[in-house]
């Protein structure tokens, strides 16, 4: 099987990265009305696709993040306790689930979804990492927290990526329960692929908070979290959002993510 750009006919480019303007009536109106076309793969446009709309061509070309590091999934050569980064800094999560490489195909996917309204890309993404959850985590954690948009970029975008993927996720796995408004972005922040390692933990330093209505919800319950992002490159918003969540007394905090970028300073 060719790769991907030998099944498009030559060479693909990644969309460029964009603010989606598409009306939220019009995004509506294709996730109803998608189930009424033909299944075709959502990289290529093949048919005869899987659960998570992918031909077998194209779900051959995902990167597995394997070996990876159990602490904050960084990418390995070679199965270690833990990185070299994570020896140096122990980050705030008690371990880190990122079931695949940020590579191509994936990283095209993932662009389609989060810059430009593409919801059906979004689906693809969330059934492959329950399929990945449910054959490689030793446990579910109860509780699912989206890290949240500022209101301002929300505006912007139209939707929450990481909340569109939460929620696909908690209706593919049982037993975790969806908290969508237990944290908040206090401030507008810098995109943060732009910034180099340090510069994204400075970027993004007490730019959140615990919603206290959606603390007492919970009652005195503080059981197992996880906090899930699209795409994990540094760690530095999830290891933030950690630290928030560990002063609420949160002491079970998992980071999970789609994918895994390799964490460059």
């Amino acid at each position: 099987m060719g790769s991907v750009g030998d099944r498009l006919g030559g060479s693909v480019k990644t969309p460029d990265l964009q603010v989606n303007r598409k009306p939220a009536w019009r995004r509506l109106l294709h996730r109803s009305t998608s189930w009424l076309l033909p299944a075709r793969c959502v990289i290529c446009g093949a048919g005869d696709v899987d659960a998570a709309s992918l031909c077998v061509g194209c779900r051959a070309d995902l990167v597995a993040n394997a070996p990876s590091c159990p602490r904050c999934a960084e990418p390995l050569v070679q199965s270690e306790p833990l990185c070299g980064r994570c020896l140096r800094h122990t980050p705030p999560f008690a371990g880190s689930f990122a079931p695949l490489r940020y590579a191509w195909p994936l990283d095209g996917l993932v662009t389609r979804f989060k810059f430009h309204g593409d919801l059906a890309a979004g689906r693809s993404l969330a059934r492959l990492f329950v399929e990945h959850a449910r054959e490689e985590c030793d446990s579910i954690p109860a509780l699912l927290v989206p890290v949240p948009l500022h209101r301002q970029r929300l505006r912007q975008r139209g939707y929450d990526q990481a909340l569109e993927l939460a929620r696909d996720i908690h209706a593919g796995l049982d037993g975790v329960r969806l908290v969508p408004d237990l944290l908040e972005r206090t401030r507008a922040t810098d995109a943060q692929t732009r910034l180099d390692a340090a510069g994204r933990r400075r970027n993004v330093r007490a730019a959140f908070a615990v919603n206290a209505r959606a603390l007492r919800r919970l009652g005195d319950e503080r059981p197992a979290l996880a906090l899930l992002d699209d795409v994990m490159t540094t760690g530095a918003t999830l290891a933030e959002c950690a630290r928030v969540l560990a002063r609420a007394g949160f002491t079970q905090v998992r980071a999970w993510a789609i994918a895994r970028a390799p964490a460059h300073d």
